[in-house]
């Protein structure tokens, strides 16, 4: 298996990762399924400033993982939230450890300190949508929780509190260096021009 960059022309196999969760979970509090063309407009624009990787083994995409602005403002340039999905077929085989180290990775790269993960979390000890399994996985990645907002998201017709988990991955120093967008990575680290990350 090997973690590499996404490309556009990764959308549709992506996309069919992602429709499981948005029909089936509220992991991901989309309605929708985005179409093929907006879904592959969000890997390119996600590309332009921070990694986007997906898991490949034998040539099948097994999942994903990516960063965003955490907010507009560019005092916020320091902090991302995080997003990761894996196949549902592949659960359980370590990929989404594999994808969020190498995110972490490529993030310190960056000069990204503060990475954040939005989790939904079930009301109810059993739901037949949601698990607190994302909660586990992330304390198990060193994340902490630091804030729950409830009631704040509505699907299936049920309630969902919403947690934010937050990793420090640098030391916050002031004067601050700038963070590199991701496009630039690759003239200082020229072992990422393949595309394939090795930690």
């Amino acid at each position: 298996m090997i973690i590499r960059t996404a490309s556009v022309e990764d959308a549709k196999e992506l996309l069919d990762i992602y429709a499981y969760y948005v029909t089936d979970t509220a992991i991901t509090f989309e309605y929708d399924l985005p179409s093929l063309e907006e879904f592959t407009h969000r890997i390119s624009q996600t590309l332009t400033s921070y990694p986007y990787l997906v898991a490949e083994d034998q040539g099948r995409l097994l999942g994903y993982a990516y960063a965003g602005s955490f907010k507009g403002r560019a005092a916020y340039d320091w902090c991302v939230e995080t997003s990761i999905y894996v196949a549902r077929k592949a659960r359980g085989r370590g990929i989404g450890s594999l994808l969020l180290s190498s995110l972490e990775y490529l993030l310190t790269l960056q000069g990204i300190l503060n990475v954040n993960a939005c989790i939904s979390i079930p009301k109810e000890e059993e739901d037949p949508y949601l698990t607190l399994g994302s909660v586990s996985f992330h304390e198990n990645k060193g994340y902490k929780l630091v804030g729950t907002f409830h009631d704040c998201g509505y699907k299936f017709g049920r309630w969902y509190h919403m947690v934010w988990m937050e990793k420090m991955l640098g030391d916050h120093v002031s004067p601050q260096t700038p963070v590199i967008p991701f496009p630039i990575l690759e003239e200082y680290y020229p072992d990422l021009q393949t595309g394939v990350i090795v930690l």
